[in-house]
């Protein structure tokens, strides 16, 4: 039957880059123009992200075979569907977002459909002239308010949620959180966010990232996250830790404890097996516990460009085909792959770069050589196997308001208030780089017998809290104790370093006219490994040993650190800055006999 066109134009008041976020959310945008919620068939064998969908539609069954989204961010995205069931044979859909003159963007959006039958043919026009059409003039004036405002959507439509509230047991609990805080932000903090749990959307808080409720509110991360991980405490929040996949970048898997991480994880999407680690793989995020707010979240969508934000551009070429893209990128490291073929090609933009590049793909894999290209540029695709290829071109860089599993769990406050979090016995998980401290009190034995066991002791659980509290104040977190030594870890090698000269210091010159105190501490820069020990989160490694040694090797009066911490950036700034005296020397080290490691003391001078 004739195919059936209608296109909407819209001249909008914020630019596409700003406008891209909100209109290629198509879950979302489908639900706020009414379309019904969609049933996903759990069968993930079709080609190329295919996925076999169904809804009901006045009570008339529909279902139809979801083609991938192609796009090319922010300028334009499109999908089609091929109907088995329902009114409609045949859906294509095209939004492109073009650059106004003066600022702004004009929007074309377009529908093509192809009626199965004669009552096909009388609904669908009324359907997208009479109900959709007013619905999208809405949503898509909504979009650019927000989108021009710098705002995000977070609060829900009254006819959008289907959330249940028990809105007394909200105020309670939130009352109860902001007995356990102690500053004005923090507190404003939680008010802010028990408002968000009543009004906000139902996908906003399905998955809360704090970093990204932070910046949303232009508030600093860590407050957001600390309030988060009380709220959770206080029965608010539940968390959970989603386990992400390399390629696609979404949820695989998801634990309510680290007890419940395999580090062995399948995505069925990417058609991969992948190993998680906790400096990228492992984000924890929140969700409102059930006895606050039920949350009751339908999809709409399966393909959304907004599922994959770091995905720039995505193409379906049958084999054989070719295909010319204008890209507009900004400088990085990006990289082209297809979905259902093995490797991938390497790509660099920056502003000298080429102004355009051609990828040829074929069954016997990827150029070697890397493209380099500008900021504008025009990308030739050919695909020359005997398949259709599903062309993706990503960027690597991942996003920094993922509150890693590495970074959550060297916080001083996580490992207080969750302290029974730690993996499944016999689970080795890698945390990426971390700084690690070892202290040890010197001269120790000496002071029971100086001044008598039950003042020593004192001294030595005083010495404790000294060293907690410049641990945290650092963002740092006390791994353990073992008798008077202390293990922690940092991030950041400078929070460390700069936290043991502030310790030293302190103890050395007592606050209280008591008796001086020398503490060495070593300090080392490296990866290390996550595991379970005496029921509690630790770590080990090569790193892990050698930060052990290197605290033997010093008088109390310095730190010992290795190269890989002396030559961070922000280490030689602080060593710079504070005008540290330092003393290179090299030594073997026991358990490391194969080689002389290069080594620095330093003091305050």
């Amino acid at each position: 039957m004739r195919e059936y066109h209608k296109r909407w134009e819209f001249d909008l008041k914020s630019n596409p880059e700003r406008l891209w976020p909100f209109i290629a959310d198509t879950n979302r945008f489908n639900r706020d123009t009414g379309v019904p919620q969609i049933e996903i068939d759990a069968d993930k064998s079709r080609r190329n992200a295919r996925r076999k969908v169904r809804l009901s539609l006045y009570g008339l069954p529909v279902e139809w075979e979801e083609q991938p989204f192609e796009w090319v961010k922010p300028v334009r995205f499109g999908v089609e569907r091929v109907y088995s069931k329902g009114p409609l044979s045949r859906l294509r859909m095209r939004a492109e977002l073009k650059p106004r003159p003066d600022g702004g963007t004009h929007l074309i959006y377009e529908v093509w459909s192809t009626p199965r039958n004669i009552p096909g043919a009388v609904a669908i026009p009324m359907q997208l002239n009479l109900i959709v059409a007013r619905r999208f003039r809405e949503s898509i004036r909504k979009y650019d308010n927000l989108a021009s405002q710098g705002a995000a959507l977070e609060n829900a439509e009254p006819n959008t949620s289907q959330s249940s509230f028990d809105l007394q047991r909200l105020t309670a609990l939130k009352q109860k959180l902001i007995a356990d805080l102690d500053t004005p932000e923090s507190i404003a903090i939680a008010e802010r966010l028990a408002e968000f749990l009543e009004r906000g959307d139902d996908f906003a808080v399905a998955r809360i990232r704090a970093y990204k409720l932070a910046d949303d509110w232009q508030l600093p991360r860590r407050a957001v996250l600390e309030v988060c991980l009380r709220a959770t405490r206080s029965g608010l929040l539940d968390f959970q830790w989603d386990l992400l996949c390399p390629l696609c970048r979404g949820p695989q898997e998801t634990g309510v404890s680290l007890k419940d991480i395999h580090s062995d994880v399948h995505c069925d999407t990417c058609k991969i097996d992948f190993t998680v680690n906790f400096d990228r793989y492992v984000e924890l995020t929140f969700k409102p516990n059930p006895a606050v707010r039920r949350l009751q979240v339908a999809s709409f969508c399966i393909g959304s460009p907004n599922w994959t934000p770091h995905v720039v551009a995505q193409q379906l070429l049958p084999a054989g085909d070719k295909r010319e893209l204008s890209l507009p990128l900004e400088s990085g490291s990006y990289r082209l792959r297809a979905l259902e073929l093995p490797g991938s090609q390497d790509v660099t933009v920056s502003p000298d770069g080429e102004t355009s590049a051609q990828v040829t793909v074929t069954g016997t894999g990827w150029s070697l050589d890397p493209l380099h290209v500008n900021e504008q540029f025009t990308l030739a695709l050919k695909n020359e196997t005997d398949a259709e290829q599903l062309l993706i071109l990503e960027r690597l860089e991942w996003s920094d308001q993922a509150t890693t599993a590495a970074e959550v769990t060297a916080l001083q406050m996580f490992r207080d208030l969750f302290a029974s979090e730690a993996l499944r016995p016999g689970e080795q998980i890698s945390v990426g780089t971390l700084t690690v401290l070892f202290t040890d009190l010197r001269h120790s034995t000496q002071l029971y017998r100086q001044i008598g066991d039950a003042t020593a002791f004192g001294r030595v659980m005083s010495h404790f809290d000294v060293v907690r509290k410049a641990v945290v104040e650092h963002d740092g977190a006390v791994v353990k104790t073992i008798g008077d030594a202390v293990m922690a870890v940092f991030r950041s090698a400078a929070d460390g370093l700069l936290a043991m000269l502030e310790v030293q210091r302190s103890l050395a010159e007592p606050a209280d006219g008591g008796l001086p105190l020398l503490l060495k501490a070593g300090l080392n820069t490296g990866p290390c490994i996550a595991v379970t020990l005496n029921d509690r989160l630790d770590y080990f490694g090569s790193t892990v040993n050698m930060a052990a040694r290197l605290e033997g090797l010093s008088s109390g009066a310095d730190v010992i650190i290795s190269r890989s911490v002396f030559e961070d950036a922000k280490v030689r700034e602080l060593i710079e800055s504070e005008d540290l005296a330092t003393e290179e020397f090299d030594m073997l080290l026991k358990g490391f006999e194969d080689e002389r490691f290069d080594l620095w003391r330093v003091s305050r001078r």
